[in-house]
């Protein structure tokens, strides 16, 4: 098949900090809160405690030790080929609680090592400045983002690094998945409002009050950092990153497709217009009267609002679902922190994920005619049980084949007109899952010889997809072939 894709087009892959990187207390760094999170399963919750226990596995400790395998990893993903790799900072390794007034040099160091190391490789770092990866003394002194207070701790990170890695990095992505905190999913790893709670992730208390003040904290800094670094650093690209939950009216009842159309405002849109257009979208303000919720602003805060508008739109990529007026009754599934009604036209991953490659191209048009702005997908991909076999090859056809038909559909896209500049498939080399806690999800080109117990010798192997996507990148997207 032939495709399109712009020549320079930015082929790579996506990792975060809290999720690979491993060295949890080592040079200096401090918790956040993945540290405190145990491990899980698709049919367990993994766990918060407030404090580190001996009696629980926390996977984020070592995770995959990227920590020491930086330079055998990057290595590996230049032989695929890539043009960039979108990772994180841990907030932690640079300000060890979020408050200290000098940042950690040995985390500084560590993070001028990976992006010089990048460099040599002929790689563009893509950097999240924030990832899922809170301080966790601010959860317990803040209640995480509820508090202003981090507002002003966010932007001295963000001040150190524009000002360390200048030169290094290029495209900066402000908050990982930010419209998580539209959800209760997202108390826990986007917002961090779970002070005092221990238990299981799914129990942590809820309020929607709570969480769009939070996301109005958070619309602040992000805008703050984008407006800083514009003024003081005009070669930076900034970016929101926003997880795109696709979603379709389950019938053509017109009852369906109003109840989809605000799924859609609530979930896929409200943050994205607040980063891209710089207005809080008048479809919010009903939505606040009917739930009760009233945003406490600062004088000068919309202001900042419109003055951060991000130069570019990321997002997330992995399923679909439908949303129905009148869904009791009916099949549910969920994933990526979000459900919906069963599509009866579409399969589903083993962790019941379901699968919409033309999901994707239809996102991207309903994006751009949104936006008009330069569009990199930055995550997508299937996570899945794979096989190691007795001569160390691991065969992953299903995990072509998901990619190929969301290359395609993205071929498509660019097609229709799409300014779509690069794409990062998740998970690039295997991971520790951030919803489940657990190793045997896999959505990696590169196995990591680690397992749920905690054991495993963290050698690294390439997997059948990790060929294939290297001739993928190389004919720029026209050879999907097998």
């Amino acid at each position: 098949m032939e495709t399109t894709f712009p020549k320079g087009f930015l082929w790579g892959g996506a990792c975060a900090a809290n999720q690979f990187e491993g060295g949890w207390n080592l040079d200096g760094k401090g918790e956040s809160v993945p540290d405190h999170c145990t491990n899980g399963s698709v049919t367990t919750p993994k766990w918060v405690t407030r404090t580190i226990r001996p009696d629980k596995f926390y996977p984020s400790h070592e995770a995959i030790d990227f920590y020491h395998h930086y330079e055998e990893d990057i290595a590996l993903f230049a032989e695929m080929g890539f043009k960039v790799f979108r990772t994180s900072i841990n907030w932690t390794r640079i300000f060890p609680t979020g408050e200290e007034a000098q940042p950690n040099e040995a985390g500084l160091a560590f993070y001028d090592r990976v992006f010089d190391c990048c460099k040599q490789h002929g790689i563009e770092p893509l950097v999240t400045i924030s990832h899922y990866e809170l301080p966790y003394h601010l959860v317990e002194k803040y209640n995480g983002w509820a508090s202003r207070e981090l507002i002003e701790l966010y932007m001295r990170l963000c001040r150190v690094i524009f000002a360390r890695y200048q030169g290094k990095v290029k495209y900066w992505l402000t908050f990982n998945e930010i419209n998580a905190g539209t959800r209760p999913a997202g108390n826990l790893m986007a917002l961090g409002t779970c002070r005092g709670y221990e238990g299981p992730r799914p129990g942590i208390p809820d309020d929607p009050q709570t969480r769009y003040q939070v996301l109005h904290h958070q619309f602040v800094a992000s805008a703050k950092a984008v407006a800083y670094a514009h003024r003081n650093y005009p070669e930076y690209v900034m970016g929101c990153m926003i997880l795109f939950a696709a979603s379709y009216p389950l019938t053509c009842n017109p009852e369906d497709l109003i109840a989809n159309q605000q799924n859609m405002n609530q979930m896929n849109w409200f943050c994205g217009d607040i980063q891209c257009r710089g207005i809080y979208p008048y479809y919010a303000m009903r939505f606040f009267a009917e739930h009760n919720i009233q945003i406490q602003m600062e004088p000068g805060d919309l202001e900042i609002l419109k003055e951060g508008t991000v130069d570019l739109y990321t997002f997330s990529y992995y399923m679909s679902t439908c949303v129905s007026a009148q869904d009791a009754g009916k099949e549910k599934v969920s994933g990526n922190m979000v459900g919906g009604v069963k599509n009866p036209y579409l399969k589903a991953s083993d962790w019941g994920w379901q699968i919409d490659p033309v999901g994707l191209r239809w996102s991207l048009n309903e994006i751009y005619s949104r936006y008009g702005k330069p569009i990199m997908v930055v995550e997508n991909g299937l996570g899945a049980y794979d096989k190691l076999e007795a001569d160390g090859s691991i065969h992953d056809p299903y995990r072509i084949d998901y990619l190929r038909a969301h290359i395609q559909q993205m071929a498509e896209a660019v097609k229709d007109g799409i300014n779509l500049i690069g794409y990062t498939p998740w998970g690039c080399i295997d991971l520790v899952s951030a919803s489940t806690g657990e190793m045997a999800k896999r959505y990696g080109f590169i196995y990591v010889d680690k397992y749920d117990d905690g054991t495993g010798d963290l050698s690294r192997r390439r997997k059948d997809s990790f060929y294939w996507y290297q001739k993928v990148i190389a004919t720029n997207g026209e050879d999907l072939s097998d």
